[in-house]
């Protein structure tokens, strides 16, 4: 089973910058899919972005010009560098490896909670 790791996360002004972690362990391939989500209390747990093995990105659309979603496929590391942070930020991020011809699984590390103060 695929396991996920996240780290980096912490309390950041407003307007600052936070680059989050993670380390995948296991049987993961370079073509699997891995993503960032976040989930704030009592909302839905939400794409933040995406890339898949070949480097094809995806992002939130009201993200994308702040984040920067880089892969190394040969660490098996994500991360996720999200500039000019704002308050409606805050919430738990997860590192994600999703569904891919090899592997019908999800998976998801524990979260990391990011803290954005005004």
């Amino acid at each position: 089973q695929v396991k996920l790791v996240e780290s980096g996360g912490g309390l950041v002004q407003a307007g600052g910058s936070l680059r989050l972690s993670c380390t995948a362990s296991g049987p993961m391939f370079r073509s699997d899919p891995m993503a960032w989500y976040r989930q704030a209390p009592g909302e839905q747990r939400e794409l933040v972005a995406a890339i898949t093995g070949d480097g094809i990105t995806n992002y939130a659309t009201s993200d994308e010009d702040r984040c920067t979603i880089p892969r190394d496929n040969v660490k098996k590391t994500v991360s996720l560098q999200v500039d000019s942070r704002k308050p409606e930020d805050t919430a738990v991020y997860y590192c994600n490896v999703g569904r891919s011809v090899l592997d019908d699984h999800e998976y998801w590390g524990q979260g990391t909670q990011v803290t954005v103060s005004s």
